[in-house]
């Protein structure tokens, strides 16, 4: 596969070997970022652990300090009650039935889910259409709760959920090639604390084995282990 002139050019400003300071990275990610749209910058995580073992599942929630630049679209399933609470939360759709039927027949025009507790014995059947594309409402996640109103407020500012994937790896999106360097550097932070403090007590020996930072369209720019753990 022969690379384009503008791929070489971008591939000749990294050393794929080197680990870089957080800081120079993202500034490196950002000068990568030369398509035509604001690209998303994603943080990939390669962790000591083998996620076949339920005491070494590594997933939980975070909420950036300066969101994800993409807008959240929010359905909220409950019954009538708390309706209003979400509706007045800014969820974008709000229902249970009429949902059910639709995500039943192919429909998922949404980025996250909120569920009520007395709901999830009719949300449960939907497992197989919601699971595959990480849409299932989850208490761990936050998205199973009777506050709907503060869960949607979450996800629209921000709240993300990290989870390692069956290679032990954790892939979020932390942002837009357009923020800050400083912005993006606090975003990085924020979920690197959180993937820390999850280390199971099951893992021996080192944790973080590898993190970068890419674009959409960019080159993945290794970070030192040492400055986010």
């Amino acid at each position: 596969m022969k690379n384009s002139k503008r791929r070489k050019e971008i591939l000749s400003k990294i050393d794929r070997q080197k680990a870089y300071g957080l800081k120079e990275a993202i500034e490196l990610v950002k000068e990568c970022a030369t398509a035509k749209f604001d690209e998303t910058v994603e943080l990939a995580v390669r962790l000591n652990v083998d996620p076949r073992k339920a005491d070494q599942v590594v997933r939980g929630t975070v909420s950036l300090p300066h969101g994800t630049g993409k807008k959240i679209k929010v359905l909220v399933l409950c019954k009538e009650t708390k309706e209003q609470e979400a509706n007045d939360a800014g969820a974008d759709y709000v229902g249970l039935e009429e949902f059910i039927k639709k995500i039943e027949g192919g429909w998922a025009d949404v980025d996250a889910i909120v569920a009520t507790p007395d709901v999830m014995k009719d949300v449960g059947k939907l497992g197989r259409v919601l699971g595959p594309r990480g849409l299932m409402p989850n208490p761990k996640a936050g998205t199973v709760t009777n506050d709907v109103g503060e869960a949607v407020k979450q996800l629209k500012a921000g709240r993300i959920e990290y989870r390692v994937d069956k290679y032990g790896n954790i892939h979020a999106a932390v942002g837009k090639a357009s923020f800050s360097v400083d912005a993006l550097g606090e975003n990085v932070r924020s979920i690197m604390d959180q993937i820390v403090k999850a280390r199971p007590s099951a893992v021996k020996g080192k944790y973080v084995l590898n993190i970068a930072l890419s674009s959409t369209m960019g080159p993945g720019v290794k970070i030192d282990v040492a400055e986010l753990t």
